[in-house]
Parts: structure tokens; sequence; C-alpha cells
């Protein structure tokens, strides 16, 4: 099993490697491996130097980075709520992202302020999921059921929901279309300033999910397990929301909500390596979800479409399989 598992970790390597370059050699105008290459190097024509490390160079890392954060987030909720239909979202951190936005876009205008800048937009939705977390953890604090906490999520993100609704019931044309167009998901409009907050960001979401690994491992056999086994519930459990703020909420903040990715994601690595370690599927999720992540980029913008369409069309057929699974 060790064997197969660092054959498929060299693989899994080398594709997010290939996609990476692939995705730097996609867009309106194509380009060969080789001219990419030169003009990262910052060789070659000035024009050509310029699309690929201040365009298509941004655009691949933020791929990347968007699909290892979803995809562990996600595992990590399907770990800690034992449900294999749980996602990044299930807390609600999505959904109090998307109020912030809302507020900010829809909002201000009612109010007599303009969009101010993507770094408002930005701003508004990673401080919605940091609220709905503080929300959370208040509530996790005083109740121990943890299938109690994803009820309450899941009533607060409908609550949200209709907030949300009613603000673009009562919008203006122009802030409605500025908000269904970031509800689409963008990994084109992160710029290399904001890259800059994003990143650090994710890797310290990321770092917090390895931290948890030990922790998720001991709650796959249930809370009443882990218990007799010594683990502090309430720390593993703020260590693992944190986590998950972090890497959902950032990546919602800055990219929009894309969805499927951190539900499908970790259901494909387990299939792939046939184990429930987490020291194997948070690395494994990690590789999985940046090539799937790189792959819908590739694919949105071969075809031109929202990269939210192209991860709901992936993601879809792989939730049904999951469905059909569970029945049986």
């Amino acid at each position: 099993m060790r064997g197969k598992a660092t054959i498929l970790f060299w693989a899994l390597g080398a594709a997010v490697l290939a996609l990476f370059m692939a995705d730097m050699m996609v867009g309106s105008t194509s380009l060969s491996w080789r001219e990419v290459w030169e003009a990262v190097m910052g060789r070659g024509e000035r024009s050509t130097v310029m699309i690929v490390r201040h365009i298509r160079l941004i655009k691949a890392v933020v791929a990347v980075l968007a699909g290892a954060a979803l995809s562990v987030s996600g595992l990590q909720m399907q770990t800690l709520f034992r449900n294999p239909l749980a996602g990044p979202y299930v807390l609600g951190i999505t959904s109090g992202a998307s109020l912030g936005v809302a507020i900010f876009i829809l909002g201000a205008p009612l109010l007599g302020a303009g969009i101010l800048s993507a770094w408002g937009v930005a701003g508004a939705a990673w401080i919605g999921s940091a609220l709905m977390l503080i929300v959370i953890a208040i509530v996790g604090a005083r109740i121990k059921d943890i299938m109690v906490i994803l009820i309450l999520g899941m009533m607060f993100s409908s609550g949200v929901g209709a907030v949300v609704q009613v603000l673009q019931y009562l919008s203006h044309e122009d802030a409605l279309k500025s908000y269904v167009v970031w509800t689409m998901g963008s990994l084109g409009d992160v710029t290399a300033a904001q890259l800059q907050l994003l990143a650090p960001s994710v890797v310290v979401g990321l770092v917090l999910g390895v931290v948890a690994i030990k922790p998720l491992n001991l709650l796959l056999l249930g809370e009443q397990y882990a218990l007799t086994m010594g683990l502090d519930l309430r720390k593993s459990r703020a260590i693992i929301f944190l986590s998950t703020t972090l890497l959902a909420g950032t990546v919602t903040a800055f990219c929009g909500p894309i969805g499927f990715i951190g539900l499908a994601v970790p259901h494909v690595a387990r299939a792939l390596f046939d184990d429930a370690d987490c020291r194997v599927l948070v690395p494994a999720t990690m590789l999985v979800g940046a090539a799937l992540m790189l792959v819908c980029d590739i694919l949105s913008k071969y075809f031109v479409l929202p990269v939210n369409s192209v991860t709901a069309l992936l993601g879809i057929p792989i939730v049904v399989w999951i469905v059909i699974k569970m029945q049986r």
C-alpha cells in the first residue's frame, strides 16, 4: 500500500506541474510551452512576458491555492461531521461571505455610496465569513453535539440567503449585475497585490489542516472514542473551524463562491488511494484539488465559461455517484 501511495503522489505531483504549464499555455492567444517558459524567465517578447507573468501565472497560482484550500476544507467537514455530503459551506461560512459582499455591492448603492474596489469586495466577504465563524464558535462552546451545530449552520445559511434575496430585490440593476457576476466565481480577478494576502492565508489554513490530522483520525471513530483517547474536543473543533474559515472564507472572498470542489475532491482522493487515514488523505486531497481546479480553469478558458459552471458540471456526477453508493 505504501508503494502504491508513493507512486500516486508522484503521479499527482507530475500532473499538477503539467496542468500548471498547460493552464498558462491556454487563453485567447495560445502559447507553446517554450514561449511560456521563456516568458516566466523574463525573456521573449514584452507583450508575451506581460501576459504570462502578470495574468496567466497569477491565475494558475490562484487555481492551485483555491483547489487545495476548498478540497482540504471539504475533507475536514466530512470527517468532523461524519457526513459524506458535507462541504466547506456547511457551517455557513460561504453564506456569511455572500452576505458581506451583498451588503457591500447591493447595499452601498441603496445608501448612496458607490462600489469602492475589488479590495472592498474581498474584505466584505472575509468579514462576513469571520463573523459567521464567531457565531458558530459561540454556539459550539455551549453545545456539545456536533450534529446540532451542523443543523444550526444550515439554518444560519438559510437566514442569510433570505437577507441576500431581499437586498437583491431592492438593489439597482448595475449593482445586481455586479453581484451576480461575483456569484459565478472567477480565478482571474485576483491581482498580484491580493495574491500576497490570499497565499499566506491559505498556507496558514493548510498548516492548521495538517495540525488537525491526528484529531481528524480520532474523530473518524466518533466523538466518544476520541474523548476516551484524551482528545480535547473544543480545542480540536476550534482548530478545524479556523482552518476551514481561512481556507473556504479566503477563497470565497477573492474568487467568489466556487462549488462542488470541496464536496467532490475528498471522495476522489479516497477512491484513488483506497485509504481513510488523514495522514494520506490531507496531502492527497491538496494535490487532487489543485489538479482538478487547474482542469476546470483550462476548460473555462477554452469554452469561455464561468469557472463555477465548469466545477458544477464536473462535480455533479461525482455527487450522484456518492448518493448511489450510499444507497447501496
